[in-house]
């Protein structure tokens, strides 16, 4: 049976053969005494790349967010997000659950806030309400299809978070999506944050991992968080080996993921789905389409998919979403745009 086009996330590759020739053979100590090599080589290859002053590597996004947002907060704090962000819809309340943090979103425009939002979100210095002491960003920001923030656009945010006397933290989960689709180094995307995270597995490919970067004083504090959250490694130079190999090889490729991204956007919406974003409008390698609702079930859509050896995940409402990542070619772009067009009877 020939393997299916699994277009559900960019979580779904697998190492590279480099990456697994990089992963047998690393240097390893224990990371608890900083003694691995390979992992104080990645962290220093991230800092440097992104323009921190120091990186830490975490098994997870989700922790590498978690890790961030308790490392700046108190307990009781409140924390402005994005009505439709990762960090508050898709990372199981962690911030709630394990810092007693109290979120406050707000609805952006494709996941974009405005400093006049961020403004609007503080409350009144008084005994009834607690202290809001930081702001979340999401670049790229996957609910609202993969849109990217420019570095205009993070600084002008950072600057009013930072004239209100909050900390700024950047999920950056996709950072290089947006770094290559924007043109721009991803260190400019991130220089106005005080901490960022950015995902190994997303498009980049590796089997496990991701980072926590910022000055040396937060990646300090935020060591003491990870190891309170259950985060503290090994030999986890195994794992490290895969990320130098990422940064080194699999960041300027992301371009075909958004090339293929645009292009299945485009089948997706002649097949009498509706884009949104549009298809010229598709920015990097998320795409989300609409079934209309006179069309065809959504779900139906999805299990017709699979029968046709298309995967997504299940759909939130009408709305699937559909995924490019290494692994997926122009080939199969062309071929899942039939899939799609047999399925709803086109």
């Amino acid at each position: 049976m020939e393997k299916p086009i699994d277009l559900r996330s960019d979580t779904v590759t697998h190492p590279t053969p480099a990456m697994r020739k990089a992963m047998a053979e690393a240097r390893v100590g224990d990371d608890y005494y900083r003694d691995d090599p390979t992992v104080r080589a990645l962290e220093e290859k991230a800092a440097a790349l992104l323009g921190k002053e120091a990186a830490m590597l975490v098994f997870s996004a989700t922790m590498a967010n978690l890790v961030s947002v308790l490392a700046q907060t108190r307990r009781g704090d409140a924390v402005i997000v994005e009505a439709s962000s990762h960090l508050y819809n898709n990372e199981a309340g962690g911030i709630s659950v394990f810092g007693g943090l109290t979120p406050r979103p707000v609805a952006g425009v494709r996941g974009r806030l405005s400093p006049e939002q961020v403004e609007a979100a503080l409350l009144p210095s008084a005994v009834l309400h607690p202290r809001v002491s930081l702001l979340c960003l999401e670049n790229t920001h996957n609910a609202a299809g993969g849109t990217c923030l420019s570095v205009a656009q993070t600084r002008a945010l950072a600057d009013k978070a930072h004239a209100l006397g909050l900390q700024v933290h950047l999920d950056g989960a996709r950072i290089f999506n947006a770094s290559v689709a924007l043109g721009v180094p991803a260190a400019a995307l991130a220089a106005p944050a005080d901490s960022v995270t950015v995902c190994l597995t997303k498009g980049l490919a590796c089997p496990v991992g991701a980072l926590v970067l910022g000055s040396a004083a937060f990646v300090a504090e935020a060591r003491r968080v990870r190891q309170a959250a259950g985060g503290g490694m090994r030999q986890a130079g195994v794992i490290a080996a895969a990320g130098i190999v990422a940064l080194d090889t699999m960041v300027e490729r992301l371009a075909e993921d958004h090339a293929n991204a645009r292009r299945l956007a485009l089948l997706l919406a002649e097949a009498g789905l509706g884009v949104d974003p549009p298809p010229e409008e598709v920015e990097t390698n998320l795409v989300f389409a609409e079934v209309p609702e006179a069309l065809m079930d959504a779900q139906a859509v999805v299990e017709g998919l699979r029968r046709e050896g298309v995967l997504v995940n299940p759909p939130r409402g009408r709305r699937v979403r559909f995924v490019t990542h290494w692994g997926v070619t122009a080939r199969q772009v062309e071929a899942a745009g039939e899939a799609v067009r047999r399925v709803l009877g086109g």
